[in-house]
């Protein structure tokens, strides 16, 4: 990004905030959900805001946030890319950019369990809330349900999603739910991707709130049973997409993984960050290219 933009961003936020609202209610507005592939390709970069700053073997890599628009600019300019998930420090940035138009905007809600902390599991809505994304005129609210069995805290952040699949219901807006069973391993929170784990995440995220009328499903792909997956979205007649996760060591294998996946009906896209801005060789334009291509 050039010194010159950036500038512009920042006295926009000095001296004329309202921008920002204005920029919002300007957005033209996705026709659909679905891109013209007929599946969702979102690019995600709400990990800052949760303190998760790591692509691959860099710790800082997401910590410049000039770097990190640079990059999502050139990823929602791809063609096949329809969407973009994010805090509101991101999109608003986007939004002053005009890079948001026509996309399918997803505001992250919880993002309290901050990355490595003892109250992780405690996922407060610290982000977006229900009449906050429906205030920016954007299409989902996305929010993260780590189940630990042996910890209290889950209990009320399973309240909590409700209440937002159901705000978000109330005002037609989509609730893109991203469930899993967790574990403290040696202390830290680790997601358990066993097929048999993930099914019970998507049994008990389905059943969240007073209808699941606008309810998708954020899955990650499990490679511990051939049939995994098809196991996985068995579970519920709920839409769901793949998240893409950590940049992974063979990019490619994990490319195959979505292909093969992405074939199953309840399948309907990818949602897709760090593996995507930031691929080990870096061209950000051709590994969103590949993804795409898989839809």
């Amino acid at each position: 990004m050039s010194a010159d933009q950036l500038r512009a961003i920042v006295e926009t936020r000095i001296h004329r905030p309202e921008a920002i609202a204005a920029a919002a209610a300007a957005r033209k507005r996705p026709d659909s959900l679905l891109g013209p592939t007929g599946k969702l390709m979102v690019i995600a970069a709400d990990h800052p805001a949760r303190g998760a700053l790591r692509a691959g073997r860099d710790a800082l890599a997401m910590a410049d946030r000039g770097e990190l628009l640079d990059r999502l600019v050139v990823a929602l300019g791809r063609p096949g890319v329809n969407g973009v998930l994010a805090t509101a420090d991101v999109l608003e940035d986007l939004l002053l950019l005009g890079a948001l138009d026509g996309k399918v905007v997803v505001g992250s809600m919880n993002r309290g369990g901050l990355a490595g902390t003892v109250f992780e599991v405690d996922d407060r809505f610290t982000g977006y809330d229900a009449a906050g994304i429906d205030t920016m005129g954007f299409e989902m609210g996305k929010m993260l349900l780590r189940i630990d069995p042996d910890d209290p805290a889950t209990a009320p952040t399973l309240e909590a999603c409700a209440h937002a699949v159901d705000g978000l219901a109330a005002r037609g807006k989509v609730a893109l739910v991203e469930p899993f069973i967790s574990h403290r391993v040696d202390g830290r929170l680790r997601n358990d991707l066993s097929t048999e784990a993930v099914i019970r995440s998507v049994t008990v995220a389905a059943g969240l709130g007073n209808t699941s009328a606008y309810t998708w499903l954020k899955l990650p792909v499990v490679d511990d049973d051939p049939a995994g997956m098809e196991r996985v979205l068995a579970a519920s007649t709920l839409p769901a997409v793949l998240l893409g996760g950590e940049v992974p060591d063979d990019p490619d294998a994990a490319f195959r993984q979505w292909e093969k996946v992405l074939r199953l009906p309840t399948a309907l896209g990818l949602v897709v960050g760090r593996t995507l801005l930031y691929p080990p060789d870096g061209d950000v334009a051709a590994a969103v290219d590949t993804a795409v291509s898989l839809l």
